[in-house]
């Protein structure tokens, strides 16, 4: 018989994942259209009744958000602006009512290529909390998500929280995506940059691209060429001449390998430029 359970603490929802096999069931928003019509075959369990993992918090040393945090909650919370790609990627999942209910959490457990808040993430050199009945450990988002639609979730876990470690809120930081649409699209590529900039230089950079690669990728390569630069449009060419081998598109309706290449070139140097703020173009006055 299929169970379903809804507990209103984190002890009493860990404890019904150690005992069995369990579909977690958070926003909704990419669990009901992956059902369908198809009947029920997985115990559900319903975590929207868990209140204390829902909000963001300061500690000494990093940022916390809980798993159950909305897309529209991250928005609304005064944050530094390091956190502006993450908000702007807020801003592009799916419609308002999406960003209403659907969780930051769901959003890394479905593991997509294509999800928005990945790359935005990663700049922001995330920690995906893990917690079982028995222990509690942390990843890097990078090493958390696997593939399309793998994570390195284990039997009895769940995520609980993501941590943004204090050190990579420097600087401000941007996003932009690419689709074939404004609005309601999934994106053909997208990128997030976050600088950090000191007396006219780039002290430090981050750098992340989405659906290129079967999961999201930080730049190493363009990091590195970007730290130590001076401020300006010339970062621009810096970044064109990195070969990006950390990206892998492929090929399909929205848009070819090469094309999502180009793409990425484009809209990462769009990021940057951004994340560096106002600077006059050298191009147009000269």
């Amino acid at each position: 018989m299929i169970r379903y359970a809804k507990p209103t603490t984190v002890d009493d929802a860990l404890a019904l994942l150690g005992e069995g096999q369990w579909r977690i069931l958070a926003g909704g928003t990419d669990f009901y259209p992956a059902q369908g019509s198809k009947p029920f075959r997985d115990n559900i369990l319903d975590i929207n009744g868990l209140v204390a993992l829902r909000g963001i918090a300061e500690a000494e040393n990093h940022w916390l958000v809980g798993a159950r945090t909305t897309w529209t909650d991250l928005v609304r919370h005064p944050l530094p602006a390091a956190f502006d790609a993450l908000k702007q990627a807020a801003r592009e999942v799916g419609s308002v009512q999406i960003q209403n209910v659907a969780s930051i959490a769901g959003n890394l457990c479905n593991a997509s290529p294509a999800a928005d808040g990945v790359p935005a993430l990663l700049v922001l050199d995330a920690e995906v909390e893990l917690r079982s009945a028995v222990a509690t450990r942390h990843l890097p988002l990078a090493e958390f998500i696997l593939g399309n639609r793998r994570t390195a979730l284990q039997p009895g876990e769940m995520v609980t929280a993501i941590r943004i470690p204090k050190p990579a809120t420097a600087g401000s930081s941007v996003f932009v995506k690419l689709g074939a649409r404004r609005y309601l699209v999934i994106s053909i590529a997208m990128a997030a940059a976050r600088l950090a900039v000191e007396d006219g230089m780039v002290r430090n950079a981050a750098v992340a691209v989405g659906s290129c690669s079967v999961v999201a990728r930080r730049l190493a390569g363009v990091e590195a060429a970007l730290r130590g630069r001076p401020v300006g449009h010339a970062l621009a060419t810096a970044i064109q001449s990195e070969p990006m081998d950390e990206l892998s598109p492929i090929g399909d309706v929205r848009g070819s390998a090469e094309y999502r290449l180009d793409a990425a070139r484009e809209i990462v140097a769009r990021a940057v430029l951004g994340a560096m703020g106002a600077v006059p173009d050298e191009r147009a006055a000269a």
